[in-house]
Formats: C-alpha cells, structure tokens, sequence
C-alpha cells in the first residue's frame, strides 16, 4: 500500500460568509443561515487560514484521501447552502383521483392518492421549507442533504401499489433542481 506524504485541499471562502473550527466541527454562517457539521477523523485536520477552509492530511492512504475530497465537497455545499441555498421543483400528476397536498406541521400529507381514504404522509426534514402552488411543489433549504432526503420521502410516499404502473401513473414527481 502506498502512503501520501501529505495532502491538502482548499474551498475559498467568499465574502459574506464566516467559518469557524472547534474540535473538528466547521460552523458556516450566512445570508441564508448557519450550517454546522462534524468533520472529525484521526488522520484529516480542518483549519481556516486566510479566508480559506484548508483540509489538511498526513501519511494518508486511499480511503483518508477519498475522504479529504468527500469533506471537500460538503464544505462548498455548505458554502453554497448559506449563500444561494438549494431548491427542487416537483409536479403532482394524477389522471384518475385529484391529489390534494399539504404541509401539517414537519409532514406533508398526501390525501385522495388513487381514491385511498387513508391520508399518505412523508417526513419534512430540519431546515426544509415546502410552498404549494395548485400542481406545483417547490422545496428548497440550507442543507443540500436535507433537501434532497425530503423530495426522496415525497416521491416514496406516493409509490403505487397492488395496481399497473403502465396504467396508474398518478404521483408527485420530481421535475430538476433549480439555484435560487
């Protein structure tokens, strides 16, 4: 196995927004909010030297490298989170039963899913925020993870079942992501 001697990865800091270390975890504050996250590992340290996050390992191997490039990546996702944040459009399509969509507290309730009774509901996930407009569903937040994981559940929630998917095609689907 071959070691690297040493391995370094820099993310810009822009201006705007701050970051601070302790103890391995990066706190980064911006126009859109604050993103805290654990980045401890034995071998890869973090540190913020002239405006920039420098991710710093000795006598790694592939995996402590394959991880530096990983935490390189959440760090400007967290970069872009505070600053732009992140969105994803979705569409409620449905050709034999109206889907009627709302936001009840941190779940979004799916009701009249192919003439169900029964209410299906997925789980919202910290820092996510859902707008309805008729068919259209944005979701969009801070946190890229987030996000992502909420749009996930919605799409899960209305899997159909016991019937043909060739002729019920009837969900929410997502449409693309779009910058804010």
């Amino acid at each position: 196995m071959v070691k690297i001697p040493e391995l370094k990865d820099r993310i810009n800091i822009p201006e705007g927004v701050t970051a601070k270390v302790e103890n391995s975890v990066l706190t980064i504050k911006g126009e859109k909010g604050e993103l805290t996250r654990d980045f401890s590992h034995p071998k890869i340290k973090i540190k913020i030297i002239d405006n920039n996050v420098e991710i710093h390992g000795k006598d790694i191997r592939r995996k402590e490298k394959a991880r530096i490039g990983t935490s390189a990546a959440h760090i400007r996702n967290m970069i872009r989170g505070v600053t732009k944040g992140f969105e994803y459009k979705m569409k409620t399509v449905f050709s034999h039963f109206p889907i009627k969509t709302a936001v009840e507290g941190n779940e979004f309730v799916i009701q009249n899913f192919l003439g169900e009774r029964s209410a299906r509901k997925a789980k919202i996930l910290g820092g996510v925020t859902i707008e309805i407009k008729g068919e259209n569903i944005t979701v969009h937040g801070t946190n890229k993870e987030n996000v992502g994981q909420t749009v996930a559940n919605i799409e899960r929630a209305t899997k159909v079942k016991n019937r043909d998917v060739r002729v019920f095609q009837d969900g929410i689907y997502k449409l693309g992501k779009g910058g804010r």
